[in-house]
């Protein structure tokens, strides 16, 4: 501890503009942490193709939402917003020298090392200049009957304006000499390649010089018999070009009647937001990228050029169509917790002890079968859930459809602004309601975040309820992808709280307080403030202090100064933040003693956890709730305790493993910057993901 703590940290400004990192800067940050495991030769292929395409993705949502934002606040001429107080001007300028890097590192990854590596392994992606004399017929015969009858090129001229353009759609600029057909000079036209034609095309192996893992790009078909879109005409060039657009779905939930009405409108207007990033092949000639740029209302810092597909994330259709399980990760089987083993009621199991699961070393078919079963079982009576995102065909929604039909009370509470899942979940909700299901939307302003199912069922002539509480979504698809924890308990307290949180949900009225979960955007906030603030004390008092967080982002500026005072004060902070973190750690005096890491490998990072030392108490709980102004305050989210002595010495062991990874981790420095730990230790690096992997074996 540091006797001069409190008092250095009393006479700062913990509000000064220094103390925080920007939040879109950080967001790039780990798009770059991303990109070197696309990088790093120790990953097996095509996982490197399939992190190359996660950035693409990645940088589509930051243009449409986080880069949209920063233009319209600019447009609007508002004040800097944001701990950092950096002007959007600003933070844009940085965010296009940043990402041009990133972006020109990619397309050398992929052109330098991962072609020429998976030709290597019979992967081709076979250029024009290559095609044999058998190929260019059995192409052009594709283009023929599958391409050319659903393109429609238009030309330009004073009589037809410039197209509407679908966001992050594949389009060709067309350079044309020559009179059409109605006797006009033309000079320019735009194809349109519709969404339904795969940007990948398998050449067939039965052509001679073929292997089985040949591909042609979409766009070098078209380009290639461009000629018979444009009969007469001179083609002076043709180049790909991709436009990103604003896609935030701005509804005035005070002002409409239909929620989902409104939101379906949007979705359709948000195909054609606002332009924010036109993509283009490198060799585009200035004319046409500029007359681009002034046709969608950018500037130079808007454009990228590049040396590949403009549309670089469908290359992940490769992933699932190459069948060589060497290029890829090794294949586990999810285990299953001790209790749940040999035992063919999961209520019985319940009844006997709580339960954590830990995705996806562990499965999430427990999940699926606590719904399915209350589906069936004659002695349910209920079954309430929250669904943010689900999947396509998700296993949950059909048990919960049969549950319906089978008369049972069915209550599910949709959030059908979860972005860009607002389309399917306004289908799903459909879907529930015809069912018989009562289906809520969410409470107006504030997000249905967390991620909670109970099940009512009879027990002796007694009520008894069950509940899962998650941080992750009931997405089975996400949940071999992602890292999260799922509790299923009997608790009477855990299960009256969410009781009274799904009433709340449904009827809006206040609740009791609640017992054992922290909500937002009632209690969190300040529950969390206090938590730090009792580790503050204890270290005053004369005893020890230890905070740590397992989170997906950090950005909410008062609980960032409390960590602040608390580092000043002599508590140690472990931060294990995946993404955004607008903290800096190590300024002498302020954040000494806080340390933060990221970590990137096989798994997405996505658990929640937050763990206090309580004077030798140690209070540990997970979350659906990261450290953001939204989840505290524009959210419903929960935070639940871990009670059974065995899971919170699993968890605290779980937390051991993640501060000690020396593999996959990235430590934060005070200028933003990230180093990755294993470059800087002579040590054997420790991998938090396989050493949990290699627990899961060693259960087996």
């Amino acid at each position: 501890m540091n006797p001069n703590a409190d008092t250095h940290v009393d006479t700062v400004n913990l509000k000064l503009p220094d103390y925080y990192l920007n939040r879109e800067l950080s967001a790039l940050e780990f798009n770059r942490r991303v990109l070197f495991q696309a990088a790093n030769q120790s990953t097996p292929l095509l996982e490197r193709l399939k992190f190359l395409c996660i950035v693409s993705t990645n940088l589509d949502e930051f243009f449409e939402i986080r880069v949209s934002g920063l233009k319209q606040r600019l447009e609007l001429g508002s004040a800097p917003a944001g701990p950092d107080m950096l002007p959007p001007q600003e933070v844009l300028s940085e965010i296009s020298s940043r990402t041009h890097d990133l972006v020109s590192e990619q397309y050398h990854l992929l052109n330098d090392e991962l072609i020429p590596a998976m030709e290597q392994e019979g992967i081709r992606f076979v250029r024009r200049t290559r095609w044999t004399p058998a190929q260019l017929e059995w192409l052009r015969h594709h283009f023929q009957t599958e391409i050319e009858p659903v393109l429609s090129p238009v030309t330009l001229d004073p009589a037809r304006p410039f197209p509407r353009i679908l966001n992050k759609s594949l389009n060709f600029i067309v350079g044309l000499e020559g009179v059409h057909a109605f006797g006009r000079p033309c000079s320019k036209a735009i194809v349109q390649a519709p969404r339904s034609l795969p940007r990948l095309i398998k050449l067939s192996p039965d052509l001679p010089d073929t292997g089985p893992n040949d591909y042609v790009f979409l766009s070098s078909i078209i380009h290639a018999f461009l000629e018979e879109l444009f009969t007469g005409m001179e083609i002076t060039g043709c180049y790909q070009f991709r436009v990103t657009r604003n896609s935030d779905l701005y509804v005035d939930e005070e002002e409409v009647d239909d929620l989902m009405r409104a939101l379906e409108g949007e979705l359709i207007a948000s195909r054609y937001g606002a332009a924010v990033r036109l993509e283009i092949d490198h060799e585009c000639p200035t004319e046409l990228t500029d007359f681009l740029l002034e046709m969608f209302g950018l500037g130079a810092e808007d454009l990228y050029r590049v040396r590949g597909p403009v549309n670089l994330n469908r290359l992940m259709a490769v992933y699932d169509l190459v069948n060589k399980s060497a290029l890829r990760d090794p294949p586990f089987s999810a285990g299953l917790p001790e209790p749940l083993v040999n035992n063919d009621d999961i209520f019985e199991a319940l009844s006997a002890r709580d339960v954590l699961l830990h995705h996806p070393f562990e499965s999430f078919a427990p999940v699926l079968e606590f719904i399915s079963r209350a589906a069936q079982d004659p002695a349910v009576l209920a079954l309430k859930i929250t669904l943010y995102r689900t999947g396509p065909d998700s296993p949950i929604v059909k048990s919960l459809v049969a549950a319906a039909q089978a008369g049972k009370e069915v209550t599910v509470s949709i959030e059908l602004r979860a972005r860009f899942d607002e389309a399917a979940n306004i289908e799903l909700a459909n879907r529930l309601q015809a069912a018989g299901a009562h289906v809520v939307y969410g409470v107006r302003g504030y997000k249905t975040h967390c991620k909670m199912a109970m099940v009512v069922r009879r027990e002796n002539g007694k009520l008894k309820r069950y509940i899962h509480l998650g941080t992750g979504n009931y997405h089975p698809g996400t949940a071999r992808l992602y890292t999260d924890y799922g509790l299923l308990t009997a608790d009477q307290a855990l299960g009256e709280d969410v009781h009274h949180i799904f009433l709340q949900l449904t009827s809006m009225m206040q609740t009791p307080p609640l017992r054992r979960i922290s909500q937002s955007p009632f209690s969190l906030h300040a529950d969390v403030l206090e938590l730090v603030e009792q580790e503050i004390r204890n270290v005053n008092a004369g005893g020890a202090g230890h905070i740590v967080a397992k989170l997906n982002a950090l950005v909410e500026p008062e609980l960032i100064r409390a960590l602040y005072r608390a580092s000043s004060a002599g508590v140690m902070v472990d931060l294990i933040v995946r993404g955004i973190c607008c903290l800096r750690p190590g300024m002498p005096g302020v954040s000494d003693n806080v340390r933060v890491r990221s970590i990137v490998g096989r798994f997405l990072e996505h658990t929640r956890i937050y763990y206090f030392h309580a004077n030798g108490e140690e209070k540990i709980f997970c979350a659906s709730a990261d450290w953001m102004d939204r989840n505290f305050f524009r959210r419903v989210e929960t935070v639940f305790p871990m009670l059974d002595p065995d899971i919170k010495k699993r968890l605290l062991a779980d937390l051991d493993i993640y501060l000690e990874d020396t593999a996959q981790a990235w430590e934060l420095r005070a200028d933003g910057n990230y180093e990755r730990l294993a470059e800087a230790s002579d040590a054997p690096p420790v991998c938090a993901q396989t050493r949990l992997l290699g627990q899961l074996a060693e259960q087996a």
